[in-house]
């Protein structure tokens, strides 16, 4: 790895002691032309000349979205700086996805295997989505999640036998819409009757009880859910 030049936000001095200390013992690659504890001493530090890299801290004098103003705006002038998030924001989940969205190469949490070499190594050589162990388990652990979900759905629609105007009909069910505002959708190419008995027909389905009459709206939305046809992340009306 070549030489570069690196400016580190921190504001929790041990923690800056600790960070600059990972560097010269196991990165000496990198020249810290600069700390910067706060927006404002970051600024002037940019103001001197933008640096390879900057190893950037979220948290920064009790504020959790100053770090992600910084990345937003030094992304927007500079589409070449590397930009490492280092931050002890380990529950926060929604401020990874914020400075993911304001240009971060990657974050490393501070919790497990800190900062090491070859994370920074991997952000110098152009490297996106650099993370360490710690957000790398909660990613995996959110992606089996989410394939099982979608798993789970495919067969609840084999096994009953849901083609596409089931899901749109059960879907603007559970959006508040009528069987008359259905039928009117340019999805849907059937009638009110006919819609009404598509709904007698998916609770017969549904319901393996046999007590598919007294099964109404609600009752059969809900079993979609339960039965993942439906997700409640995704229910958009169409036109």
């Amino acid at each position: 790895m070549d030489k570069f030049k690196v400016i580190i936000v921190e504001d929790v001095m041990l923690e800056l002691k600790g960070t600059t200390e990972i560097f010269r013992n196991d990165i000496p690659q990198a020249e810290i032309v600069g700390t910067a504890a706060n927006e404002t001493e970051f600024w002037k530090l940019m103001a001197d000349g933008t640096p390879d890299m900057i190893l950037l801290d979220l948290g920064l004098g009790g504020s959790t979205t100053v770090g992600v103003d910084i990345c937003r705006k030094v992304r927007a002038k500079d589409k070449d700086v590397r930009i490492l998030i280092f931050t002890g924001e380990i529950l926060n989940e929604k401020l990874w996805v914020d400075v993911l969205d304001a240009g971060a190469d990657g974050i490393i949490l501070k919790s497990g295997e800190l900062l090491t070499e070859w994370d920074v190594r991997s952000v110098m050589s152009g490297k996106k989505l650099v993370f360490n162990e710690p957000i790398l388990r909660k990613i995996v652990q959110r992606f089996r999640r989410s394939v099982m979900y979608e798993y789970k759905r495919q067969e609840a629609m084999m096994k009953y036998d849901i083609d596409q105007y089931d899901e749109i009909f059960l879907r603007h069910l559970a959006l508040g819409y009528t069987k008359d505002m259905i039928a009117n959708l340019r999805s849907m190419p059937f009638g009110t009757k006919s819609l009404e008995k598509r709904q007698a027909d998916l609770a017969t389905r549904l319901f393996a009880d046999g007590d598919s009459e007294r099964v109404n709206v609600t009752r059969l939305v809900t079993r979609a859910f339960e039965l993942r046809i439906l997700d409640i992340d995704n229910l958009e009306a169409d036109d």
